[in-house]
């Protein structure tokens, strides 16, 4: 039987899950609600601006009972929570055979993969940039590489990602374009590297200044002295207790990170939340607007979650 510290152990858990997961909610419930208002709130008539100023009054009157814009707003708001609790917002204006929500769906995936891609593209990089930089194995050269990644890390992504695409896809020929449809998981690797860099860069930063702090602890040269190679001394001893502050980095930078896999998909012309939201802000096709937001805020809330997670689960210090 289960003694009485590890009943309340499991119970503190679970109650440190529940908190999380209505805090999380709430926070979408936010997202949801900001985008309704915003949409419906500012100057215009959104039937018009769907059909254009040219529509007759009765395309107008046709298009705004689709949307349920004929009803109070408080009742719109009613039926727009509801529509996302039962993950039905109708269909999309542009395509009036498809859902919204299905729509949103599908370009959910890739939007995803890219970053998450990128999450562990950017922590191998900074990690092994931060462990070249602190480590004997350059000896005197190791400073080259926090002078690079000082470099990257001051230059911004949109002026990276098109230079390094021309130099490697378009004039080398080492890589697919990312927004060839034919490129596969080449041009998701190459895109998610791309949307990587900056990421790695703060990682390796970080990761650099943990690791000096590490060194300086007393139990690093207990296990040099027991006959542990480097590799071994910094890669399961020093490297484990530096790991907290890089997951706080990814933490923080993880908003960034999915605007920046936004503006990729939509410069590479690739599917995904980013370029489903501009097309759909471009023909002014509410439903997918207002579905494809909450989606993206509900990716970041969750991505948030992970990292907590993540974090708890290298620094007890955290846990709840």
């Amino acid at each position: 039987m289960p003694g009485t510290t590890e009943i309340g152990g499991l119970l503190g858990a679970l109650r440190a899950i529940v908190a999380r997961a209505l805090e999380a909610s709430l926070v979408v419930l936010a997202v949801a609600t900001a985008v309704f208002f915003a949409l419906r709130l500012l100057p215009g008539d959104p039937a018009a601006l769907v059909l254009g100023d040219h529509a007759s009054e009765a395309d107008r009157a046709r298009v705004r009972a689709s949307l349920g814009l004929d009803a109070p707003l408080g009742l719109q708001y009613l039926r727009f929570l509801g529509g996302l609790a039962s993950l039905d917002l109708g269909p999309s204006l542009r395509r009036p055979a498809l859902s919204a929500l299905g729509m949103v769906g599908r370009a959910l995936g890739p939007t995803s993969a890219l970053a998450g891609l990128a999450v562990l593209l950017a922590a191998g990089i900074g990690i092994g940039a931060a462990l070249q930089s602190v480590g004997p194995w350059l000896g005197a050269r190791r400073v080259w590489v926090s002078r690079a990644t000082e470099l990257v890390a001051a230059v911004p992504l949109l002026a990276v990602a098109p230079v390094l695409t021309y130099l490697l896809a378009a004039r080398a020929r080492l890589v697919p374009l990312p927004g060839d449809p034919d490129s596969g998981v080449a041009g998701l690797a190459f895109a998610s590297a791309l949307l990587a860099v900056p990421l790695a860069a703060q990682l390796a930063r970080v990761g650099r200044a943990a690791l000096e702090d590490t060194a300086r602890l007393p139990f690093l040269t207990v296990a040099a002295a027991k006959g542990g190679t480097p590799a071994r001394v910094w890669l399961l001893h020093a490297l484990p207790v530096s790991l907290g502050p890089l997951v706080v980095v990814i933490a923080t930078q993880l908003g960034a990170l999915l605007g920046g896999a936004v503006v990729l998909e939509r410069l590479f012309e690739r599917a995904g939340l980013g370029t489903l939201i501009l097309e759909a802000y471009a023909s002014r096709d509410l439903p997918v607007l207002e579905g494809a937001i909450v989606a993206s805020g509900a990716l970041f809330v969750a991505s948030q979650m992970l990292a907590a997670a993540a974090h708890a689960a290298v620094d007890p210090r955290v846990r709840s």
